[in-house]
């Protein structure tokens, strides 16, 4: 190769880092621990979750700054905590003496119970920055409904025409995502609560869907089937366009976090349909996250339930461990360092090509 070839090339190589960098980033893992399970993440990488006790009780949560701190049950066996908020405030379920569950919201040390809707059960399952939370409860008369406790009160959310729904996420400034029975329990459909309003999410050409996460800007996350019930596929939808994000291969796949800049995280099975996998989608593609660690944690990451604005992801092994990922920073375009790899494997495999 001559002289002005090989600075062609060099230019073409550099002017694409950013970019490669910027679309495909790479994870360092932090192990938080055996016969523990990640499902909530904040702004700042602190995450809930549960983890079991001597005795095989799990108790929900939180980790902060490499310490883990056990939140503790008002009284029972077990809780289990699903949602966090920038201000380390805990939603999630608790088991009361009895039996009974409901959810709670624990802030500064206290857990507190937040009642049911009528019935023995409820559960907590996102909180925002408001302190406001969303999940589901039980009525009276043992149905399900989604509510959204804000100032002391459980409110019911009602439904899209039938029996139940369930609430799931909730975002800055108070939307939240879910899903409900349709008329006559007909189907099951994702939802948008916005305004008093409870709008259907439709499907990918199914008959059900189901909203797992909302961001800033309205975005949901979640999985619809497609048509004739083929499959399972995790979409993203905004402004009435719901978009089918694909899977890693197989047949299912399931968005269950989302962040500000619409980048998902969640599950999906591989090619076979046999083992299921964590995966990130962004800029239009679905990528495997075990692909993205570096370096590898000796197990296979099977399924991401949160990602921070900061690109943070909780995320939980096939060994029984929860992991914070978070990404590596990414080389300055000038790094001679990046320059000299990226030529060098474009020159070893134009050698081979020879």
């Amino acid at each position: 190769m001559n002289r002005s070839s090989f600075l062609r090339s060099a230019l073409v190589v550099a002017s694409c880092l950013p970019a490669l960098a910027a679309a495909v980033p790479t994870y360092t893992a932090i192990d938080l621990g055996g016969a523990t399970t990640g499902l909530g993440i904040n702004a700042s990488g602190q995450v809930t979750g549960e983890t079991q006790q001597v005795g095989g009780n799990p108790h929900a949560f939180l980790y902060s700054s490499g310490s883990m701190t056990d939140l503790g049950t008002l009284g029972g066996t077990s809780s289990v905590g699903f949602g966090i908020n920038a201000s380390g405030q805990v939603t999630g379920q608790y088991t009361q003496v009895g039996s009974d569950r409901h959810a709670f919201l624990y802030s500064g040390s206290t857990m507190t119970d937040l009642g049911t809707l009528g019935g023995a059960y409820s559960l907590g399952h996102s909180i925002n920055a408001s302190g406001q939370v969303v999940g589901w409860s039980h009525t009276t008369d043992f149905t399900e409904r989604a509510f959204l406790y804000s100032g002391g009160t459980m409110t019911d959310l009602g439904t899209l025409g039938g029996v139940e729904s369930r609430a799931t996420s909730i975002n800055s400034v108070g939307q939240i995502t879910g899903s409900s029975s349709t008329t006559g329990d007909a189907s099951r459909h994702a939802f948008l609560y916005s305004g008093g309003i409870m709008t259907d999410l439709g499907t990918l050409g199914g008959t059900y869907s189901d909203g797992w996460g909302i961001n800033a800007s309205g975005q949901v996350t979640g999985f619809s089937s497609t048509t004739g019930e083929a499959s399972w596929h995790a979409f993203l939808y905004f402004s009435g366009i719901m978009t089918d994000l694909g899977t890693l291969g197989g047949t299912y796949s399931d968005g269950k976090g989302i962040n500000a800049l619409g980048q998902v995280v969640g599950t999906s099975n591989i090619s076979g349909d046999a083992d299921y996998h964590a995966f990130l989608y962004s800029d239009g593609l679905m990528y495997d996250l075990n692909d993205l660690l570096s370096p590898g944690i000796g197990t296979t990451l099977t399924d991401a339930h949160g990602i921070n604005d900061s690109g943070q992801i909780v995320a939980n092994g096939n060994n029984g461990h929860a992991y914070l990922l978070t990404p590596d920073p990414v080389p300055e375009p000038g790094s001679l360092l990046l320059l000299a790899t990226a030529l060098g494997s474009v020159f070893g495999l134009r050698r081979k090509q020879q």
